[in-house]
């Protein structure tokens, strides 16, 4: 038998859409306009209904019914069945998750393992945030909250002042004055969030957001304190699982406020717990030196790197980083600024990815252990947390743009022959 010719429900099966009612009182279903919609989107007409019902409008004539793909579908839609219950009326989506796995062979090489990258930067807000911020906003709005309020060095702002605005939302933010990155305050201005710089760092930021929900009443806090960014954050784990077919050896990662290392870990274990897969990885978390207090055993009052993301120096989801760690017989080192910039460097220039310095940590990490013979081995997994447009400074402060040529093709060729000799 012949295979049967795919047709549009079949794609439309295949795929998440967003439904839009649209009223075309003008036009019937055989009408050029319509044939020509039709190729581009879903289309039904449907008779007009005498009472309104959710999400229709009470029209008078014929209602076209708008079927457009959305694409990536949120991470409470795709793993609704391991996250905290959640009404559909108060999702607040974006289209996170789903983000690429990229094997890096020529870091691999270095490594002595097959390196796949997991990179987060391609989440809506450009962070591994997103994940988590959508159950937390999501749970917000269902819960009656009028407003959330988070302590930020920049990307957990980002990403709260854009679920906020989604969800309609008022949003605060309490940054340490001077201490965010400029790609995260565009965003956060963007998004219309309001901006508290405070003359403190980052733990400071962060005791007066716990006291605001605590004491203000509808306002809800979503930094990683919050289970429910947990939640959210752990379905990188399941898809990690998924693409590779089973969980890696290894994943290394950056440890900051340790709220992502505690749910890559919880979302391990519920997949090995629910039967998907005998093992789960060891977990590597890398800390930058001049903001390392699980590596020292103590608090920095004021911790210092370039890696802003990771500047913390009392991370708030200590015990659950050091519980993975133990649990899963990974390790918690750090890492000089000088080995994250040259992890940063190396993967965009050898791999085209561009990550901001704090996601280059596990990276420079695991280059680390492979230049001291105690690399990992197998299959290994490095979470780049967030995209390198969310901190340019970095970069444009250690470059700058070369001096212009004569506008001739003689000029041309001579400037690209002393970078590649061959090309003539």
């Amino acid at each position: 038998m012949a295979p049967r010719k795919q047709t549009g429900d079949d794609h439309a099966r295949a795929l998440s859409f967003e439904v839009r009612r649209v009223q075309v009182p003008f036009l019937d279903a055989a009408s050029p306009a319509v044939v020509v919609l039709r190729r581009a989107v879903l289309i039904r007409t449907v008779p007009e209904r005498s009472e309104a019902g959710p999400g229709a409008i009470s029209t008078k004539g014929r209602i076209l019914t708008v079927q457009t793909p959305t694409g990536r579908q949120g991470v409470i839609k795709r793993y609704r069945d391991k996250l905290p219950e959640i009404p559909g009326w108060a999702i607040s989506t974006l289209g996170e998750g789903d983000t690429p796995l990229i094997e890096a062979p020529r870091i691999s090489a270095r490594i002595g393992a097959r390196l796949y990258l997991k990179f987060e930067g391609m989440n809506p807000t450009a962070s591994f945030k997103d994940r988590g911020m959508t159950v937390a906003l999501s749970r917000a709005v269902a819960d009656g909250n009028t407003a959330v309020i988070c302590a930020s060095t920049g990307n957990t702002a980002a990403a709260a002042s854009a679920y906020a605005a989604r969800a309609g939302l008022t949003c605060f933010v309490v940054v340490p004055a001077g201490k965010i990155a400029l790609g995260k305050a565009v965003q956060v201005l963007a998004h219309g969030a309001k901006i508290v710089q405070i003359d403190g760092n980052f733990d400071a930021a962060l005791k007066l957001c716990q006291r605001a929900e605590r004491d203000l009443g509808t306002v809800a806090l979503v930094n990683s304190v919050n289970p429910d960014r947990i939640e959210g954050q752990k379905t990188a784990a399941f898809e990690v699982a998924e693409t590779l077919g089973r969980p890696p050896d290894a994943l290394a990662l950056p440890v900051g406020n340790a709220g992502n290392i505690t749910a890559y870990w919880k979302g391990f274990k519920e997949w090995r717990e629910a039967g998907h897969a005998d093992s789960a990885p060891r977990m590597l978390g890398f800390q930058a030196e001049g903001a390392s207090p699980l590596v020292a055993g103590h608090d920095f009052e004021n911790p210092e790197t370039v890696a802003s993301a990771i500047r913390i120096g009392a991370p708030a989801s200590k015990k659950g980083a050091l519980g993975a760690v133990s649990e899963s017989g990974g390790l918690i080192e750090s890492v000089t600024d000088e080995e994250i910039l040259e992890a940063q460097g190396l993967l965009a220039s050898s791999e085209g990815v561009f990550c901001e310095p704090a996601s280059a940590a596990g990276v420079a990490g695991l280059l680390k252990l492979a230049k001291e013979g105690r690399a990992p081995e197998g299959v290994v997994v490095a979470v780049l947390t967030g995209h390198g447009l969310k901190d340019p400074d970095v970069i444009l402060n250690r470059t700058r743009l070369p001096e212009p040529i004569p506008a001739t093709f003689d000029a041309l060729v001579e400037t690209m022959q002393r970078v590649e000799p061959e090309a003539r």
